[in-house]
């Protein structure tokens, strides 16, 4: 276990949670490095069926840590790059895993950290958690979580938020298709559990032909898509239940 994150198994579900609740689980280097090696070795373990990713504390993550940014002038434009490449890689990675990530949005996910509360393939959020891209009003850009925004909501509604920089309710967010459930705070744990242990039910070839394929097709031209869709279908008896 590593005291930036817990790391806790039940049954086939891994829970991951960022765990710096009094900087609201904010994101430097080591915990961003920290995160990305926990998807990707719940992904490689045979043990893991589904991954559930949460916050410590009061907020699921006030997305960079912005005291880190400080000290990354130009003359370090090594760190700076090797930053966005890390940061790229992460909300990437959870496309990449072949196993079902869910999302528990217990409190404010800002900027980077709405990033990763949309990221998962489900999530479930807390009536009174919020989520926002304030970075204009920081006078920088929601730049890398902006790709998975705009792919999940209509652009009027991603504008909307990565220029003004206000935050959404939960039911906002459900409204616009941000998230799959809303339920009252004590709740979150119990239901995203729930859901958790639905996915990792789910035949692992199965799950992993799915999740491979929504995201090809989510991207592709409808007559590529069904194409990758027929390829898939032929493979289906493969993995069937007998």
């Amino acid at each position: 276990m590593n005291e930036l994150l817990l790391i806790q198994n039940t049954a086939a579900v891994r829970i991951v949670t960022m765990n710096r609740p009094e900087k609201r689980n904010a994101l430097n280097t080591a915990p961003t490095r920290c995160l990305l090696d926990a998807l990707r070795n719940a992904d490689a373990d045979d043990s893991v069926r589904c991954v559930v990713l949460t916050g410590a504390g009061q907020g699921f993550c006030a997305g960079a840590d912005l005291a880190e940014f400080k000290d990354l002038v130009p003359a370090f434009q090594h760190r700076i790059e090797e930053r966005a490449e890390l940061t790229m890689q992460l909300h990437l990675a959870f496309s990449k895993m072949a196993k079902p990530v869910v999302t528990a949005i217990n409190g404010a996910a800002m900027g980077g950290g709405a990033g990763l509360a949309i990221a998962g393939d489900l999530a479930v959020m807390a009536a009174s958690a919020k989520i926002g891209y304030p970075e204009t009003r920081h006078g920088i850009v929601a730049a890398i979580v902006m790709a998975n925004l705009v792919r999940q909501t209509g652009r009027k509604r991603a504008f909307e938020l990565v220029s003004l920089g206000e935050s959404f309710t939960s039911q906002q967010a459900l409204a616009c298709g941000l998230v799959n459930h809303v339920v009252p705070d004590p709740d979150l744990m119990p239901e995203t559990m729930l859901l958790a242990e639905k996915l990792s039910s789910v035949k692992v070839e199965a799950m992993r032909a799915t999740k491979q394929l929504f995201h090809e097709v989510a991207d592709l031209p409808l007559e590529e898509a069904l194409e990758r869709g027929r390829d898939v279908n032929k493979l289906m008896r493969a993995f069937r239940n007998p």
